[in-house]
């Protein structure tokens, strides 16, 4: 009878419960993502993350509502990952930049998991990545290009800090007096010791590797917003590579863009003028191009964010949760979708094909 009662009351979903909603109390978007996995008790479509291995195209791993896949054969057929990592559910993923075969999970409550070994055994690294007794969920992990063993954390509890390759964090927040839940971070990559973080409440900046952080949201929110730790929720954050004055983010009400380090902001208006951004990316070898996962298809501008295009051919699912340029050929692109899977594009956008999560035979 129970389970006939929880059926009436759970529909799942086709996207996130934040992807039509300015922003979303956390205690919603987990139960309702516990109940419609445990409701539904499906495989998920949803692709919550995507992490492309820097050097090797063949390689990816993906996050999904219910568990972690890495292809080996570019999408092809697909390993679902077990053991420890099957326990926790994962909403981020990253790579190391010069180890590669390092991967960080980030979970929902149960901090950061990480392999040394392209994904056959997963270790738990979360000493200290908390507040109190309160588990944090951890929505991004980056890296120090300088020396990996420094790596930073978005979380829903703070910005934490790791100089042992993720084995003890410790708090980072001086400076946020008003917020608590960090979604997104970015590094400056000329500066290293330069990032944002993307918040509930706007874009924070740290100029000296996060001893110290300032609010940064002029033009963004205003001067005397009422609730302001809750006025403008950023996504995605992104920094052009040969101008790091240049700096980009996707909110739940449209794209900003920065000329001068995040001291001022302009409104991107057009036809992405109120889109709700989950991720942007700037193409690397050509940075004037930008492409933007929204609740209602992929956009991409070819002139630093003047004017954008919609590039759905193919894309049948249109509420993008994630998106990836290859870090070795950037006409390849990776989206992940809010219930309709995971697809890929071999030439810049123009063109889109699913990529089922076909497992690979055991025998």
């Amino acid at each position: 009878m129970r389970r006939k009662e929880e059926e009436k009351l759970v529909v799942c979903p086709r996207r996130f419960p934040w992807s039509s909603t300015p922003y979303f109390p956390l205690s919603t978007l987990i139960l309702c993502l516990f109940l419609a996995l445990t409701a539904c008790g499906q495989h998920s479509d949803t692709i919550v993350s995507i992490a492309l291995h820097p050097t090797k195209p063949n390689i990816i791993y993906i996050a999904t509502d219910e568990a972690v896949y890495k292809s080996s054969d570019t999408g092809t057929t697909w390993t679902r990952f077990a053991g420890e990592l099957s326990r926790t559910r994962v909403i981020s993923l990253a790579i190391d930049p010069t180890l590669s075969a390092t991967v960080f999970a980030g979970t929902m409550g149960d901090g950061t998991y990480k392999t040394p070994d392209g994904g056959r055994t997963w270790h738990r690294f979360s000493s200290g990545i908390q507040k109190g007794t309160i588990s944090s969920v951890v929505n991004q992990v980056i890296f120090n290009p300088l020396g990996t063993d420094m790596v930073y954390a978005a979380t829903t509890v703070g910005v934490f800090r790791s100089l042992d390759g993720g084995r003890n964090w410790v708090e980072r927040m001086n400076g946020m007096t008003e917020i608590n839940f960090v979604v997104a971070l970015a590094m400056d990559p000329q500066r290293p010791n330069v990032l944002y973080a993307g918040t509930t409440g706007g874009v924070y900046r740290t100029i000296n590797a996060t001893e110290s952080w300032e609010k940064t949201t002029r033009g963004m929110i205003a001067a005397d917003a009422k609730l302001a730790s809750m006025a403008l929720g950023v996504n995605g954050l992104a920094v052009d590579p040969t101008n790091s004055n240049i700096v980009y983010a996707g909110t739940t009400k449209g794209l900003y863009k920065s000329l001068d380090q995040g001291e001022h902001w302009i409104k991107i208006e057009g036809s992405i003028q109120d889109s709700y951004v989950s991720a942007i990316q700037v193409d690397p070898s050509q940075p004037s191009t930008l492409y933007l996962a929204t609740s209602d298809r992929v956009q991409k501008s070819e002139d630093s964010g003047a004017t954008w295009q919609p590039k759905t051919h193919g894309l049948e699912a249109r509420s993008i949760r994630s998106l990836q340029i290859s870090p070795s050929d950037s006409q390849v692109v990776y989206v992940g979708t809010n219930g309709g899977g995971l697809y890929r594009s071999a030439d810049a956008g123009e063109s889109w094909t699913r990529l089922p999560l076909t497992l690979a035979s055991s025998s």
